[in-house]
């Protein structure tokens, strides 16, 4: 890989503190860009790409199967290794800067309806099983928090206070959140932690398998989409349906968007906004389901 690349990679990294999905993702992209332009047979001259060899890349990319989501970021890779250059002063202008980002087709986020998290989360379980008792609570602080996957995963047994009903998350961006919870949680974090300490020895981590390890997203991922399975949900199944499902039911029962903006870690709210076109969606699904002049012919 070209030596500009890895450092900008990084740079990205270490000082930006972008996550490392994000630098992984970059690294991908600019790889094979530098790939597209020189054929692997000589060494990126980043002064002399044009933006036309970038629309031409974005275009054999295209034809390749990626879609304008991932068209999008490709753009963005290579922008963001330009405005470093410029600031380095290695090059003076931004080939990508001019190139038009790829449209992506808006789509609400999906999120389990309040009946299926119910189902599941009043179904009775073995309260004497550590990997039952574990897997519940996992839907339902994904659930009740709205916290990430990664976040879940990384969640330390310090930052969990039952007594102030509230725990810690790091976010992205390594930014730390308190978010509160109620005494229904707390009830099934104290028999967790039971079982759990009577399970494996302590671990600083506050969700672990029974040998005493770290969960991984995948174990995650596995755990969500089966206990969704199992409560009837048969559209999209993630640990990210739980958090959208957080978010609309907050903004549903009268919550403010800055204050779902803030239990969220979103860095802008205007992220947090999509959420208002999903609860209005329901509002209107709910009217002509309901209202009886919506039930009339032609109402």
């Amino acid at each position: 890989m070209n030596v500009i690349i890895d450092n900008f990679l990084q740079y990205i990294g270490l000082e930006l503190n972008l996550s490392p999905h994000t630098v992984t993702a970059y690294r991908t992209d600019l790889c094979q860009w530098e790939e597209f332009l020189t054929g692997g047979k000589e060494e990126l001259d980043v002064a002399s790409v044009t933006t036309s060899d970038i629309r031409a890349w974005l275009v054999h990319q295209s034809s390749c199967g990626d879609g304008p989501r991932t068209l999008r970021r490709k753009v963005q890779a290579v922008r963001s290794l330009y405005k470093w250059l410029m600031r380095a002063g290695t090059v003076t202008s931004n080939p990508a800067s001019s190139v038009e980002m790829a449209r992506i087709p808006k789509r609400l986020p999906q999120l389990v309806r309040e009946n299926n998290i119910n189902t599941l989360l009043d179904s009775d379980i073995d309260e004497n099983d550590f990997e039952e008792v574990r897997n519940k609570l996992i839907v339902m602080m994904l659930y009740e928090t709205g916290m990430r996957r990664a976040e879940l995963i990384g969640l330390l047994d310090k930052n969990v206070d039952t007594q102030k009903g509230e725990l810690k998350v790091h976010g992205k961006r390594d930014k730390d959140r308190i978010i509160p919870f109620g005494t229904e949680l707390a009830e099934w974090i104290e028999r967790y932690r039971e079982l759990r300490n009577a399970t494996t020895s302590c671990s600083k981590e506050f969700f672990v398998r029974p040998n005493g390890m770290a969960l991984y997203p995948t174990l995650v991922y596995r755990i969500v989409v089966n206990a969704l399975t199992q409560a009837g949900v048969t559209s999209k199944r993630s640990p990210h349906v739980l958090r959208h499902s957080f978010a609309t039911s907050m903004l549903n029962d009268g919550a403010s968007l800055n204050g779902v903006k803030e239990l969220l870690g979103h860095e802008s709210l205007a992220t947090t906004q999509i959420y208002t076109h999903v609860t209005f969606s329901e509002l209107k699904n709910n009217y002509k389901l309901a209202h009886p002049r919506a039930l009339k012919k032609g109402g």
